[in-house]
């Protein structure tokens, strides 16, 4: 039976759309609750603690563990990574973006618990993508992810930014 005391998540995902299909990519993946985890930004550049390298270790070993993809821009934020993922048209050896976004949390989730020692939840229940479908978007996507420290100051999920006071969001 399930569950009507939880809100209703509403899917962002293209109906019908196979997400397994060659094509780019954006995904976004914020940490549970938003909570500050794998570094800072300072003077706009940011700066990893070795949550944030574990993180980037385990992005950068996708197409290890996938065949198929190819990784694009990537940036990892205190709270919340941006990356471009890019399906080869090679339809036997390649997983859908689903399969990858849930090894790539699976996966970091893990070894950032090892190393801290802990068990508990890292990543928020789903994640943001968006099917890129030109090299325009391709472009205008790569410069986002390249100028998000920059913005990271009016970043509505930076919690000692502007937008947050004592009792929360303003």
């Amino acid at each position: 039976m399930p569950d009507h005391s939880r809100p209703r998540r509403r899917s962002l995902r293209l109906p019908s759309y196979d997400y397994s299909q060659a094509g780019a990519y954006f995904i976004t993946v914020c940490t549970h609750n938003r909570i500050v985890l794998f570094g800072e930004v300072i003077d706009d550049d940011v700066r990893l603690n070795e949550f944030g390298i574990l993180v980037k270790q385990t992005w950068d070993s996708l197409p290890m563990h996938y065949g198929g993809i190819d990784l694009d821009a990537f940036i990892i934020m205190p709270n919340h990574v941006h990356g471009i993922i890019i399906l080869a048209d090679e339809p036997e050896t390649r997983r859908g973006i689903p399969e990858i976004v849930r090894g790539f949390k699976t996966f970091s989730a893990r070894r950032v618990n090892e190393r801290a020692g802990k068990r508990g939840t890292l990543w928020q229940r789903g994640y943001y993508e968006h099917v890129i479908r030109n090299e325009k978007a391709l472009n205008r996507i790569r410069d986002y992810i390249a100028n998000n420290p920059a913005l990271w100051a009016e970043d509505p999920d930076n919690l000692s930014g502007p937008g947050f006071c004592r009792e929360g969001r303003v």
